[in-house]
C-alpha cells in the first residue's frame, strides 16, 4: 500500500511541475467532469487525502473552500503541509491496523462503518480517478498528461 501512495504523491508533484506552464486561467477554467477544473482538482485531492487520514486519527477534518486557494503556490503549500501528517501515518501502516473499523457519522444522523484498510485503498484510487480526469483535461489545454506508468518511478520496495 505505501507504494501506491508514493506512486500518487510522486505523480501529484509531476502534474504540479506539469501546470507550471499553463496559464492560471486554464488551471481554474471549469471543464466538463469531475469537482471543477485542473488546479480544484489537485485541491481536492490533497483535501480528500488530508481528511480521510485525519478521520482515521481521530482528528478534526479540514474546513477551508477552494476559493481560499486560488493559485498553484498556495495549491502546493497546502499539499506539503499536509504531506507531514499524511506520510507519517502511511509510513506507520502495519498489517494490524487493517481490520480496525471506522465508525463516520454522516449527515442523515446514520453512522457509516468501513475497515482502515478499505478507507486506505479509497484514499488511493480517489486520486488515480481524478488523475485519469487531468489527463483528459490536459489534452483539452494542448499538452501531454504525466505518465500514469508506476514502472520505471523507483518505487519497488528493496529487500
Amino acid at each position: 500500500m505505501q507504494t501506491l501512495f508514493r506512486y500518487n504523491w510522486q505523480v501529484r508533484q509531476d502534474w504540479f511541475s506539469w501546470c507550471e506552464d499553463v496559464p492560471l486561467e486554464e488551471l481554474l477554467r471549469v471543464r466538463t467532469g469531475g469537482i471543477g477544473g485542473i488546479l480544484h482538482t489537485l485541491f481536492h485531492i490533497v483535501d480528500v487525502e488530508w481528511s480521510w487520514i485525519r478521520l482515521l486519527q481521530g482528528k478534526p477534518d479540514f474546513q477551508e473552500s477552494f476559493e481560499e486557494y486560488q493559485s498553484l503556490a498556495q495549491v502546493r503549500k497546502l499539499d506539503t503541509l499536509f504531506r507531514e501528517e499524511v506520510e507519517k501515518f502511511v509510513l506507520s501502516w502495519d498489517e494490524s491496523m487493517e481490520d480496525l473499523i471506522l465508525y463516520d457519522p454522516q449527515p442523515d444522523g446514520s453512522i457509516a462503518t468501513d475497515t482502515w484498510g478499505e478507507v486506505m485503498r479509497h484514499i488511493l484510487a480517489h486520486e488515480i480517478h481524478h488523475v485519469g480526469q487531468l489527463s483528459i483535461w490536459a489534452r483539452e489545454v494542448g499538452k501531454k498528461p504525466i505518465s500514469a506508468n508506476l514502472i520505471g518511478r523507483g518505487l519497488a520496495q528493496k529487500g
